[in-house]
């Protein structure tokens, strides 16, 4: 413990164990610690007794629910884009040697009162049931000029400067109706406000192009992969990747304290009357309580159920989104499924999570419009929980603090998290244009 190291990291949730790995790679020293005995801190995936440890305190899982170690059910579940940042990290990395990843069966958004399959390019948006005739042909044009968009390449701009005007200008263009704006925003750029449609159209182009080139890339139902046995791999992956750089990994290190010098400036860590010194540390909130601010909570509700969502073509695994507006709520609504066809439930099984960014302090309630959408469960769990974000300046103390984990259903908002944060650490920003083909071999079908 006595030695110096590069960098401390605090906390092997996802975010933490993804910048241990990146950091390993980068040639730092790293040590990483841990004052639970498992991987994952909030990320982490949990089985039937340990699920059952959390929510009923003593009482024992039914039988019926099947044996408890084919149970992989994630506290924070999460997709990954096909070809979405994250996967990019994961090449950059080589973390993939030690993943397989499975495809998503569906992708569907939620639209007065009933479930659609979000259309993402022209070829679907003219099949789609969620719009008119005239919309169709609206929506094609859209979709046509994103699926042609080369930022590079000022002859498919047809004249627009994307920086220079708004998402709601660009939009204006093509006359789509409200609840079209909607889905898109929502379902396929995945924005979780409306805010983005007075930003810059550039942002708002790439994510709905992202979306339609992740569904291309294993032409399967969703533009989304997901591990197999569930995403409590994908910390392990990270640290397996940081020990062969080098990284050294400790578990169960109570009270990690975070030792400052007389300038507030980190330098060390101490654990069991040791201290490692250090130049700097990264960590989650938990660690730091007193540099960081709550800025929201997350409700969720954990289901398991015999049957996949309905009206989701019989999906083993699928993404429904809920738009603010369809429910009068100031914070979209997700409905994440997943089976045991990614060994994550026994067979038959499935478990289902609803999650939203809490508005009351009430989650049943809040929770039920995307409860009701599931039918029949066999168990319920609801849990609220607080998410907060960094109050200090990590260039005065060396401390670097991920924020918690927001309330989507993919993966997109907390990979940037990551890369933002390794940026501050290393001034350096991670070199992603990788070749993804290089991964299709990742994902199975």
């Amino acid at each position: 413990m006595d030695e110096e190291y590069d960098v401390i990291v605090l906390g092997t949730g996802l975010k933490e164990c993804i910048l241990s790995g990146l950091l390993s790679v980068d040639g730092l020293k790293v040590l990483h610690m841990d004052k639970n005995d498992y991987y994952g801190g909030e990320s982490s995936s949990l089985n039937l007794i340990q699920l059952w440890k959390r929510f009923r305190g003593n009482d024992k899982p039914p039988e019926e629910l099947g044996t408890s170690k084919e149970y992989n059910v994630d506290m924070i579940p999460k997709f990954a884009m096909a070809n979405g940042t994250l996967v990019r990290v994961l090449i950059h990395t080589d973390v993939t040697k030690y993943l397989n990843f499975k495809a998503v069966d569906g992708s569907f958004v939620y639209n007065k009162g009933k479930i659609y399959k979000v259309p993402a390019t022209d070829v679907e948006a003219l099949k789609s049931p969620l719009m008119g005739l005239f919309e169709k042909r609206r929506a094609r044009k859209f979709f046509l000029y994103v699926q042609d968009f080369e930022e590079s390449d000022p002859k498919t701009h047809e004249g627009m400067d994307l920086n220079k005007i708004t998402a709601k200008e660009f939009i204006a263009k093509y006359e789509l109706e409200a609840d079209t704006i909607d889905f898109i925003g929502h379902a396929l750029a995945l924005y979780t406000d409306d805010n983005y449609l007075d930003q810059p159209a550039m942002d708002f182009v790439k994510r709905v192009k992202l979306y339609a080139e992740s569904l291309a890339r294993f032409q399967a139902g969703s533009p989304y992969i997901y591990p197999m046995y569930g995403l409590g791999e994908l910390p392990q992956a990270f640290a397996r990747l940081s020990a062969v750089y080098g990284g050294t990994y400790m578990l169960n290190k109570p009270q990690c304290k975070v030792e400052f010098d007389e300038n507030g400036k980190v330098v060390g860590v101490t654990s069991e009357g040791e201290t490692a010194k250090c130049k700097k540390v990264v960590c989650d909130p938990s660690y730091l309580p007193d540099k960081v601010q709550k800025v929201g909570k997350v409700a969720r509700a954990i289901c398991i159920m015999s049957h996949p969502i309905p009206d989701t073509n019989d999906s083993h695994s699928a993404q429904v989104i809920l738009p603010q507006k369809q429910l009068g709520r100031k914070s979209d609504m997700y409905l994440f499924c997943c089976s045991y066809s990614h060994n994550v439930a026994p067979k038959g099984k499935y478990i289902a999570f609803v999650s939203t960014e809490a508005e009351t302090d009430d989650p049943e309630t809040e929770l039920k419009p995307g409860v009701d959408i599931l039918g029949p469960v066999d168990e319920i769990f609801y849990e609220t929980y607080d998410r907060f974000v960094p109050s200090h300046d990590s260039a005065a103390d060396n401390c670097f603090i991920s924020k918690s984990y927001d309330s989507t259903t993919h993966f997109e908002s907390t990979v940037m998290d990551v890369l933002d944060m390794y940026s501050k650490i290393t001034g350096k920003v991670v070199d992603l244009s990788v070749d993804l083909s290089a991964a299709s071999a990742t994902a199975e079908e």
